[in-house]
């Protein structure tokens, strides 16, 4: 039903607003005293409760309790604070209005213009581990009542949620008060605060009621830009980078020098640390468009063993290394960094750095150096857009005890290799894995020699593999990330000298395969568990 403030005519025009009264209630107390000093010497009464009007009050600014404003004393263990109308018409009048203006007159309530409110720390204590009450208590109800309350009414109050906020709204007392599009850009960042608060309550309340074990019925993902890039994959697409509530990925790392990130400097820095993080020895991945072009672990005995690594991988395809990025599952070292003096390369990320290294690749301007978080860890879930939705799916991770579980491959041609042929194909599988389908690797030493990847059929990826690999192919070992469909692939192959080969498996034609690789006299392993990446 329609009623007076449906009316344009009745609404009366603000744009600057000063600033006379303000509710603060913060559980993040960050810049808390830098902001109260302001208002108290601008001559703004505060209003606040609990652990936030003791704060300000110990700094010696005044503060009027909540409850002196309601009447009702802080109740049900602090549960009940401001869902009171003395603090609610206070938020929602529309001074615009006259009936508003003459309504709060008439009830002896006094109007807000500045609400500074930040919520309970609800994902910070499921991060922590806590379950039950101790997330529920954490739970904010009066919190998100008066945001949005003050995010509703822009056209006279500012609400400010985040510290990083404040400074504007300092500025704002010495420039006669907030304007109305600073006013609605605040609330535009409110309403976005809520509703992640909201999503990550309903989050987590999911979790608890699982259809099924780890994959919720409601999905939320919580993620906040970290920077504008200069453009997406392609110079006419916008792009950013988002960093995800949680996350301790590429997303986190810590740009030591360089240029600007890239959108694509980002794919291929994660596909980066998925190749060089599933080795559990020193190894370093080069990649190019997602693509590695090298993966390799230390030689044995290596005095450098890190530096090793990135040669060896290095020597796997140098043409297409130029230009591209580079992960090291160690710390990097003065003479890995002297190695890449004269090879062009876009970015490097590593959990750590040498410091001479560093003064090494501090010559080199433009080259994006990245230093993992700390904390950094694979994720355990991969999530991907499809048109109107995603996937969500297991991250496909191989077992620590890798080497136990290759005892239990299944040979189906040839004589078991020595236990030095048996961890070079295990290197050649686990490398296959951060290769895109269709995939074939091969390798010697525990280094790549040749890829094939991202072929439309398995026996072009066998010809492109060989190729790269020239003479190296002979003697190398080969791995499949699915099966053969048909005898044709692995006969490039051993027409090519190779003479081990590893593949799932599960072929309506595999005997077919296998005859062939056994008239050959090669050895071929089923693993049973194929690597896709698409």
């Amino acid at each position: 039903m329609a009623g007076p403030s449906n009316d344009p005519s009745l609404y009366r025009h603000r744009d600057l607003v000063p600033i006379r009264r303000a509710l603060v209630s913060v559980s993040d107390k960050t810049d808390l005293l830098t902001l109260a000093k302001a208002l108290a010497d601008a001559g703004v009464e505060i209003v606040s409760t609990g652990s936030t009007a003791q704060t300000i009050r110990d700094a010696g600014h005044e503060v009027t309790d909540v409850a002196a404003v309601t009447g009702f004393p802080e109740s049900l263990g602090g549960r009940v604070k401001t869902l009171h109308p003395s603090v609610h018409a206070g938020l929602l009048a529309d001074l615009r209005l006259e009936d508003h203006e003459s309504q709060l007159a008439e009830l002896g309530i006094l109007p807000f213009e500045l609400v500074v409110v930040n919520l309970y720390p609800f994902v910070e204590t499921v991060a922590s581990g806590a379950e039950g009450d101790d997330v529920v208590e954490q739970i904010d109800i009066g919190g998100p009542a008066m945001v949005r309350a003050s995010a509703k009414n822009f056209a006279n109050v500012a609400i400010a949620v985040s510290p990083d906020s404040y400074r504007p709204i300092i500025d704002a007392l010495g420039s006669g008060g907030t304007t109305l599009a600073q006013r609605r850009e605040l609330a535009a960042r409110a309403f976005a605060h809520t509703a992640q608060y909201d999503r990550a309550v309903a989050s987590w309340f999911a979790e608890q009621t699982l259809d099924e074990p780890d994959l919720p019925q409601h999905l939320t993902i919580k993620a906040e830009r970290l920077a504008t890039l200069r453009y997406g994959e392609n110079s006419h697409q916008r792009a950013a980078i988002y960093s995800r509530v949680g996350g301790h990925g590429i997303a986190q790392a810590t740009q030591l020098q360089g240029k600007e990130m890239s959108y694509n400097n980002y794919v291929d820095a994660d596909a980066a640390l998925r190749a060089a993080f599933d080795m559990v020895k020193p190894a370093v991945a080069i990649i190019k468009h997602a693509n590695p072009c090298g993966i390799a672990v230390a030689a044995p005995q290596a005095l450098d063993p890190i530096a090793s690594a990135h040669l060896r991988a290095h020597e796997c395809d140098p043409v297409s290394a130029f230009g591209g990025v580079i992960a090291a599952n160690r710390t990097i070292t003065l003479k890995m960094a002297e190695n890449l003096r004269d090879i062009f390369t876009e970015v490097i990320v590593a959990p750590d750095y040498e410091p001479a290294a560093l003064e090494v690749f501090g010559l080199k301007k433009n080259l994006r150096v990245l230093q993992l978080p700390a904390d950094w860890q694979q994720e355990p879930m991969d999530v991907r857009l499809v048109s109107g939705g995603l996937l969500l799916q297991d991250a496909d991770r191989f077992p620590a005890d890798i080497e136990s579980v290759a005892k239990d491959w299944q040979l189906v041609s040839g004589e078991r290799p020595d236990d030095e042929e048996m961890q070079n194909l295990i290197f050649a599988w686990k490398a296959c894995r951060a290769v895109k389908s269709n995939a074939i690797v091969l390798a010697k030493n525990s280094a790549t020699v040749g890829i094939g990847m991202g072929q439309v059929n398995r026996v072009d990826s066998c010809r492109l593999a060989v190729e790269r690999a020239g003479e190296r192919a002979a003697g190398s070992v080969a791995a499949s990330d699915a099966f053969f469909p048909f005898a044709d692939g692995p006969q490039v192959l051993l027409d090519a000298g190779i003479r081990t080969i590893v593949q799932p498996g599960g072929s309506v034609r595999d005997e077919e395969v296998i005859d062939a690789v056994r008239k050959a006299g090669a050895t071929m392993f089923f693993t049973g568990e194929r690597h896709f990446f698409h």
